[in-house]
């Protein structure tokens, strides 16, 4: 084990970093504590390398310095992925040694009265450290951390270099500023490795004036942390045992404290005795601001008065969509006399996949609402007669489900205690409460359906579909009767289909909780028992995880190659309780390396068990009824409930001396979603699809071409499932549901035998009971008098109805407008997974009823997980209600959820630790436009998607962004501002007006081309960057000027430019963002009196339209945005926050220096420069000038002479110029080892290279820099 040396010291942040760094290897290393021996302390004599931390790796292999330890102790993942990830990460860790540390360490012993420092030295130690934190808070915008998507040494490094400001330094105002590196601080520090190491963390609540926090005068790390220390080690619950060195050290700096605390109440006695100023009022937090205008439901929110000072999700979202829906927006009449009117921009036709009416809104129903609503928009603005259609799933056993823990819970009864019409009320009326909840929040996520055409798939008019398809298909032979295995829950007491059986998968022995047994269930355990040969004492060994179904045994098989058994072919071996003849089978589907190689047969309780039965005639015999207790079995086994009789079969083959051993087996226990119950396979006469032939057309539409499915890597799963297919079971034993329109015939006829239900010839199927009875008499040749009918009391399966969703919406089979216009749709969206639960079978029934595809194009969105790539789950606490994302929610809040989940106390609490993980402040306010657009920016085709929350956050900032933009414009517009009638540009526009006309017309060219796509990142980039990197970085800084003291018609080419890109740039945001932009567009002017009402339903920008792109134009701006990039970073090196300095840019040529001219005004706003001078050429630039290439084309130098102290600033370089050469050096040195190259891991190798080159490169850096300043003196 590895031996880990540490300095004493309390609150070290060398020590917390390799500590926190090791606690995410697999194994912890010892850890020792060095007692004081001088300053500094010193690791043990061995190491060669006079520096703690410490690390003995193995005997007599040394690695010393906080850096080196760390980065050995951690696993490969927190060094960064890859080359370019790893060297952010040395970056990161540098920037956090050289920078932070110092910096915060100056600010917070000064603040803790533990070291005298000079006020100078103070406030630029205070400084320095916002400046890193405005580094990092601008860095973390729109990043959860600081290098890739999970911890690294990075943020391990920064966080424990700003703990001790945290802790004694940053008060509330002090943090305000820089709320992307709060959030990220507390995400870090409640991860699991830093509470280990650092225990909570409690922030400094009152300036360093107040009553400041006093520190632990020793923090030891606890038991779990080190290993025994030197010499005697404490004993359980007592404290480590301190030298005199350490007890003089505490004594000292207690004596320190308490004087600073004198002086600081003596000061406040003071400040006391002066006239108190008033305090300045609080300023009210614009995120809370809500719109309070007197609007009712349907009218025009009022945008009259002035703008808010900022942007709040709950004031912009405010009384938008009812207006939407009353002006009929979303309507596909809109603006035309009829739907089946003709339009020659096209048309587009999608219909949601119905929700659950029990359903509540998660993450996955606002990704496939986010990127379904702006197709729908976009189509929409587009001119096209734009349907989205709405609707909702009865969903039979969620439902069902519901309605009898309602029951149960408020009277005390069960559906059986109703009967079944009545219970069937009592369904309806708890759906016209409670069932258009989840209708509420998708109008909440701005989705902009049709809602005069909601559907519900229990309405009369898709009941009459779902009739007419069975009966259709009935009468056809699709629809056949058959006993066959089906996946059986016995809590439900219902049949149930693939998608709701989740998979368990168990390493080993596991007890499971089973609805119904007070104790848990063993599984994952195989258990090996022999059979005994007919009239011989020998024995075959089988092995099973269920022995229970050994009562139902009916043969054993082996396959035929096997020299095993090939003696015993034909033979047979007896049932040890009930006498049975069992022969022994060869069957192929035996796999002769696993077990014994020979296998207990149950063809009525196991999928493969009862195709072998098929394929050798073997008996099937039922051993469980619907509830789960055994029958057809010999006492005292008969009436057990199954995992019961598990017990009792195990110990009656043990007393008869045929029980072999018990082992762990990994395995998968299937599970009801639905009622948590274990599913069991039981043999029941269903109704079933003929699926093959549906199938065949389905894939044959694929590879035709008729049929796109996007992305197209999902054609082989089409193909797979569609080319494999299995018949289709459509019955479930349920009340509440489409009753399957089938009837069993009973005739009272002496020439007709009674029929068996499994005889599909005593089965006819009616559009009513009347029909049924006429089909029957003519089938059976008698009157209709002598026929007696018993309808079939199951329903059908829920994907059934939803199968024919897309037709049956439209009334189909009856002719409608709507089904003429509508059917076929254009495109279906929804996620990966319910491809052949849901598409399939939506294609097969669209081409067999209609002889058409339901619609063209099918896009499969991904599935929402963590940010950690873990799938949403309760039990981790990381399923988020998007609700809770739009609207905020505290971590007490999310705590609360937890309670009124079904979760079991232990998943509680291991939910409760992944919320505060994952959100330690809880969920912030981040709107719906933010929430929408987040979901469609990560939706990259082909991937799922990790998201972080917090995120989401960065993208509210940019609303905030837009807000003050559109309200800068609005100010500039002027009151009397009218728009030109078209947004072409007059010819009078500056370079930058026309370099943003370029910018506008491309951001419109990949948003164009991102929605044909379906490329929707695409789309979100091109407009993200266009706003907030163009037009607000750029643009508008640039136009400050000219608005300012600007000709008259410089300010009016301006203004209409400016207009042009708010205007196309709300356009291009409103699928994504749709009541922002409204917000946002209803308070600028309008083109002319006939301009649409709302953004909803203004033209999307076109290609055709905005079509000046200028790439040269483009080049020459970039060129002159890398001088001021250059100039920027020179004013960040030597600190010039508010100075503007002079700067003179040399060009090698004519075409780079006339470029520069041109641009130099802008270069002079942007680079806040005080003049800016194209040299001439061979002009050299004045003395004492920084310098920075800003390209192969232009050199800058910024005049510094008299704005700094070049000799302080030399003495600071040079101890730098030291470290780095040192480090160099080391480096060097170990890389230049002879073994180095075979010893080293690649990984490791490559971090080395990157480090030595940035090293390099600062080196560099720091040399010009002091070759300047020595310039200067």
């Amino acid at each position: 084990m590895p031996t880990l040396y540490l300095s004493p010291h309390p609150d070290n942040f060398q020590n917390h970093r390799v500590l926190i760094a090791a606690r995410y290897a697999p194994a912890l290393p010892e850890v020792v504590e060095l007692p004081e021996q001088g300053l500094p302390p010193q690791p043990p004599a061995p190491c060669p390398l006079p520096k703690l931390p410490a690390l003995e790796s193995r005997l007599g292999v040394w690695v010393s310095g906080p850096a080196a330890v760390a980065h050995l102790l951690s696993p490969e993942r927190l060094r960064g992925q890859g080359p370019a990830g790893g060297a952010l990460v040395q970056q990161w860790v540098s920037y956090a040694e050289g920078e932070i540390a110092p910096a915060a360490c100056t600010a917070a012993f000064s603040a803790l009265g533990l070291a005298e420092q000079s006020k100078q030295v103070v406030e630029r130690a205070v400084a320095e450290l916002r400046r890193a934190l405005a580094v990092l808070d601008g860095h973390l915008k729109l990043r959860t951390y600081l290098v890739d998507e999970a911890v690294t040494l990075a943020d391990v490094t920064v966080a424990c270099a700003l703990l001790l400001p945290y802790k004694y330094v940053l008060d509330p105002p002090s943090r305000a500023p820089y709320p992307n590196v709060l959030r990220w601080f507390l995400t870090c520090v409640n991860q699991p490795q830093f509470q280990a190491v650092l225990g909570p963390v409690k922030l400094c609540e009152q300036a360093r004036g107040g009553d400041t926090p006093r520190p632990k005068t020793q923090e030891h790390v606890g038991p779990a942390e080190k290993g025994p220390a030197v010499g005697s080690a404490p004993g359980p619950g007592e404290a480590p045992v301190k030298s005199a060195s350490q007890l003089k050290k505490e004594a000292k700096k207690k004596e320190k404290l308490e004087k600073f605390q004198q002086k600081k109440e003596k000061s406040q006695q003071q400040q006391g005795e002066k006239k108190v100023k008033a305090e300045k009022k609080e300023k009210k937090d614009p995120g809370v601001l809500t719109y309070d205008a007197p609007t009712h439901p349907g009218e025009k929110k009022d945008v009259t008065g002035p703008m808010p000072d900022a942007y709040s999700p709950q004031y912009v979202e405010a009384a938008w969509y009812p207006w939407w829906e009353s002006q009929g927006f979303f309507k596909p009449e809109y603006g035309r006399q009829c739907v089946s009117e003709r339009n020659p921009k096209g048309l587009f036709m999608m219909c949601i996949p119905p929700p659950n009416v029990t359903g509540s809104l998660h993450l996955g129903h606002a990704l496939t609402n986010a990127i379904q609503d702006a197709l729908t928009r976009w189509h929409r603005m587009r001119g096209e007669t734009t349907l989205w259609n709405p609707g909702c799933d009865h969903a039979g056993i969620a439902t069902q489900v519901v309605v009898e823990k309602k029951l149960w819970r408020e009277r005390g009864q069960t559906r059986h205690d109703l009967g079944r019409e009545a219970f069937v009320r009592e369904v309806w009326k708890w759906k016209n409460e409670k069932g258009d909840r989840i209708y509420h929040q998708l109008k909440k996520l701005g989705s902009s359906m049709d809602w005069d055409r909601a559907c519900f798939t229990m309405d009369p008019k898709l009941s009459c579909a779902v009739q007419e398809a069975f009966v259709r298909l009935h009468e056809e032979g699709v629809i056949y009767r058959s006993k066959r295995l089906v996946n059986w829950s016995c809590t439900l007491h219902s049949a149930i289909s693939d998608i709701e059986v989740d998979k368990k998968e168990l390493p080993g022995r596991t007890l499971l909780p089973v609805p119904g047994y007070k104790d848990k269930v063993e599984f994952g355990v195989l258990v090996s028992f022999a059979y005994k040969l007919e009239d011989s004492e020998e024995e075959v060994v089988v092995a099973t995880t269920r022995v229970e179904t050994m009562l139902g045994d009916t043969a054993v098989a082996v396959h035929r190659q096997d020299p095993r058994y090939q003696h015993l072919h034909g033979k047979c071996v007896l049932h040890p309780f009930t006498g049975r003849r069992m022969p022994i089978v060869c069957d192929d589907f035996v796999d002769m390396g696993f077990g014994t190689g020979a296998v207990k047969i149950t063809p009525a309780h196991d999928h493969n068990d009862y195709e072998v039965g098929q394929r050798h005639g073997l008996d099937c015999i039922t051993i469980i009824d619907d509830s789960g207790s055994l029958i057809n079995v010999p006492p005292p086994f008969l009436g057990m409930k199954r995992f019961e009789a598990r017990g009792a079969v195990l110990e009656a083959l043990k007393q008869k001396g045929l029980f072999k051993e018990v082992k762990d087996n990994p395995m998968v226990v299937p599970v009801c979603s639905r009622s948590k119950d274990v599913v069991e396979p039981l043999l029941k006469p269903q109704w079933y699809v003929r699926c093959e032939g549906l199938a065949r057309g389905a894939a044959d539409a694929v590879r035709r071409g008729d049929l796109r499915i996007l992305p197209p890597f999902h054609c082989k799963t089409w193909f797979q499932w569609m080319d494999n297919i299995r018949d289709w079971c459509i019955s479930r034993q349920l009340w509440w549901g489409h009753r399957i329109p089938a009837y069993f015939v009973t005739v009272d006829d002496p020439s007709v035998p009674p029929g068996e239900d499994t005889d599909g010839r005593y089965w006819v199927s009616g559009r009513s009971e009347e029909e049924a009875k006429d089909k029957a008499a003519k089938a059976f040749g008698v009157t209709p008098d002598k026929i007696s009918l018993r309808q079939d009391d199951d329903v059908l399966d829920t994907w059934f109805s939803s199968g024919l969703f897309p037709f049956s919406i439209f009334g189909w089979p009856n002719s409608s407008e709507d089904l003429q216009v509508f059917y076929p749709g254009t495109l279906l969206e929804t996620g990966h997974d319910i491809l052949f639960f849901w598409v399939a079978r939506m294609v097969m029934l669209g081409l067999k009823l209609t002889g058409k595809l339901p619609f063209r194009e099918v896009y499969l969105h991904a599935v929402v997980r963590d940010a950690h790539g873990r799938k949403m789950s309760k039990s981790l606490g990381n399923v988020i209600d998007p609700l809770d994302v739009i609207s905020g929610i505290t971590l007490e809040g999310l705590h609360a959820q937890l309670l009124e989940s079904n979760l079991e106390p232990a998943e509680v609490e291991r939910a409760r630790q992944g919320q505060k993980s994952d959100y330690p402040a809880g969920i912030p306010e981040c709107g719906t436009d933010a929430l929408r657009f987040a979901l469609c920016a990560y939706t990259s085709q082909g991937r799922d998607i990790n998201l972080d929350v917090n995120r989401i956050l960065g993208y509210r900032h940019f609303c905030n962004k837009l807000w003050n933009a559109t309200k800068f414009a609005v100010r500039a517009l002027g009151p009397g501002f009218q728009p030109p009638p078209g947004p072409e540009p007059g010819g009078a526009e500056s370079l930058i007006d026309r370099w943003i006309l370029s910018r506008l017309s491309l951001a419109v060219e990949l948003s164009d081309a991102g929605f044909r796509a379906y490329d929707f990142p695409a789309v979100t980039t091109a407009v993200y960057n266009f706003w907030l990197y163009e037009l607000c970085d750029v643009y508008l800084e640039c136009l400050k000027p000219v608005f300012a003291e600007g000709g008259a018609s410089a300010v009016t080419a301006a203004r209409s430019t400016l207009y042009t890109c708010l205007d196309a740039g709300l356009r291009l945001l409103a699928p994504f963002m749709p009541f922002v932009s409204e917000e946002l567009f209803q308070r600028l002017p309008r083109r002319g009196p006939h301009a649409p009402p709302s953004i909803c339903v203004t033209p999307y920008p076109s290609t055709e339209q905005f079509c000046w792109r200028d790439r040269g134009l483009e080049g020459t701006v970039e060129f002159s945005l890398g001088i001021v990039r250059a100039v920027r970073s020179l004013r960040a090196d030597y600190n010039l926050t508010r100075t503007r300095a002079d700067c003179f840019l040399q060009c090698p040529d004519s075409g780079a220096a006339d470029a520069a001219s041109r641009c130099s005004p802008y270069i002079r706003s942007l680079s806040s420069s005080g003049r800016v001078r194209v040299l001439g050429p061979g002009e050299a630039p004045p003395a004492g000038c920084a310098v920075a290439v800003a390209s192969d084309k232009c050199t800058v130098h910024l005049l510094l002479k008299g704005l700094i102290d070049a000799e302080k600033e030399i003495s600071k370089l040079a101890g730098k110029q030291g470290e780095l050469q040192k480090q160099i050096e080391r480096l060097q040195e170990r890389m230049e080892t002879p073994d180095y190259g075979t010893k080293v891991p690649p990984k490791v190798q490559e971090a080395d290279a990157a480090k030595l080159q940035q090293s390099r490169t600062e080196l560099q850096k720091v040399m010009e820099a002091v070759e300047t300043f020595q310039r200067m003196i």
